[in-house]
């Protein structure tokens, strides 16, 4: 009896079987980025720009900054624009500071549908300067705005009493100069307000640097307190906007500890060594800059301190120099300018801060104490601790960490933007 015919079998082999069946659909083709000549407009008038997923998450998450490559294609703006963020759907999300040129494209201004006109600049600035008459109460001299962190995205304003000094860090500012000024002048009345926009950051936004004054008339360096001491700030040609405000309040806890022999490198014009020579019998004060040196010798003159001696010199030879000859010191103060402008030099940064607190930890006699301070977020302060320990094994020092300090109250730091959060502050005693 004949054997019965096999009936067909799928194979097994992929892509085998019958029509419809072990076969996976064809997959849908990448929506490509719309080529605009002309941008979106929404239902206010305003340029509209929209953002894929990753862009969208990241936007809900509540980073301020959203990059050019979660953009949904070019919007087709020359910078500077308020647009409306919205999603592949055209759904709202927000308003923000649009920027042509650098990586960050926005710059988030609101979640909520409204006018960002004089109105809504006179509001933020108002919040910014309450929040630091609540928190500094009495006080004059603070940073007023500090960008993101205020909700003011690309504008700086420290005030040191009544000068203002200013940065308008991206094209969103830089566009509304007039408008900022003149809502400063009516809010607080500023003698002179000037411009210190003379930043590279600007060189990122396609903006030129600035400098000179934009209201009134400057009387030449500013004085302020600083706890028992009254220093001066340069607004025009001193570094950054001034003076360096977000290290104030550590200005003034550093003489809590201060005493016997006291060093202060990087000292700039002296608002750690100032503090020092409150309490220690002798402060050498190490400074590169010959200008800088000179003004501190004046601040130690008007203060009535003699026991400052400052010495013109690279830190970095000073303290191999002081290790060699086998100085010895009580307190120290490192406060260094930033080692690392970008992330690719973050390595090189780590050495330098390795190699300055190791030979201070080298200085220290037992019971000394270390204020160490990093202005450089692309290290946070776990590397900054992590660095720490690493000097204290390689110099064979017992240390312990009395404070981790930051920057001052009116350099409040945004959640969600780490860089808020550049300024670090370690008081360390060598035991």
């Amino acid at each position: 009896m004949p054997k019965p015919t096999p009936g067909p079998r799928h194979d097994r082999r992929p892509g085998g079987g019958p029509p419809g069946r072990n076969k996976r659909p064809p997959q849908r083709p990448e929506k490509p980025a719309p080529d605009r000549t002309t941008p979106d407009i929404g239902q206010d008038g305003l340029p509209q720009v929209s953002l894929v997923r990753r862009g969208v998450e990241r936007w809900q998450a509540g980073h301020p900054w959203i990059y050019r490559a979660d953009l949904n294609g070019d919007p087709a703006l020359q910078g500077g624009e308020v647009v409306r963020v919205v999603d592949t759907r055209g759904w709202f999300l927000g308003k923000a500071f649009y920027s042509k040129h650098s990586k960050i494209s926005l710059r988030w201004l609101s979640y909520e549908d409204v006018p960002v006109d004089t109105d809504f600049f006179r509001q933020r600035l108002a919040q910014a300067d309450a929040m630091r008459r609540r928190a500094l109460p009495g006080e004059n001299t603070y940073r007023l705005v500090h960008g993101e962190a205020d909700l003011l995205p690309g504008l700086v304003v420290d005030r040191y009493g009544d000068c203002l000094s200013v940065q308008f860090l991206v094209a969103g500012t830089e566009q509304r100069k007039q408008l900022l000024i003149d809502l400063l002048v009516e809010l607080f009345k500023p003698r002179a307000i000037v411009n210190r926009s003379d930043v590279g950051v600007r060189a990122l936004e396609g903006l030129p640097q600035e400098k000179g004054v934009l209201y009134g008339t400057l009387p030449g360096p500013v004085p302020y307190d600083e706890g028992l001491v009254r220093v001066r700030a340069d607004l025009l040609e001193g570094q950054k906007t001034g003076s360096f405000l977000d290290q104030r309040e550590n200005h003034v806890m550093a003489s809590q500890y201060a005493f016997g022999e006291a060093l202060d490198c990087f000292s700039y014009v002296g608002g750690f060594a100032l503090q020092l020579a409150t309490r220690a019998q002798k402060v050498t004060a190490v400074e590169i800059s010959e200008q800088a040196a000179a003004q501190l010798r004046e601040n130690a003159a008007a203060n009535k301190l003699p026991n400052v001696d400052v010495v013109v010199a690279n830190a970095f030879d000073f303290l191999r120099d002081a290790v060699d000859e086998g100085q010895r010191f009580d307190t120290i103060v490192l406060d260094p300018p930033s080692f690392a402008k970008n992330k690719d030099a973050i390595e090189g940064a780590l050495r330098g801060y390795k190699e300055i607190n190791l030979r201070a930890m080298q200085l220290l006699r037992p019971g000394g104490y270390l204020i160490s301070a990093s202005c450089t977020y692309h290290i946070d302060e776990q590397g900054f601790e992590d660095m720490l320990a690493s000097a204290a094994a390689d110099a064979k020092r017992r240390v312990q960490i009395i404070e981790k300090r930051g920057a001052g109250k009116d350099h409040p730091v945004l959640l969600n933007l780490r860089e808020t959060r550049y300024l670090k502050c370690f008081v360390l005693r060598v035991l």
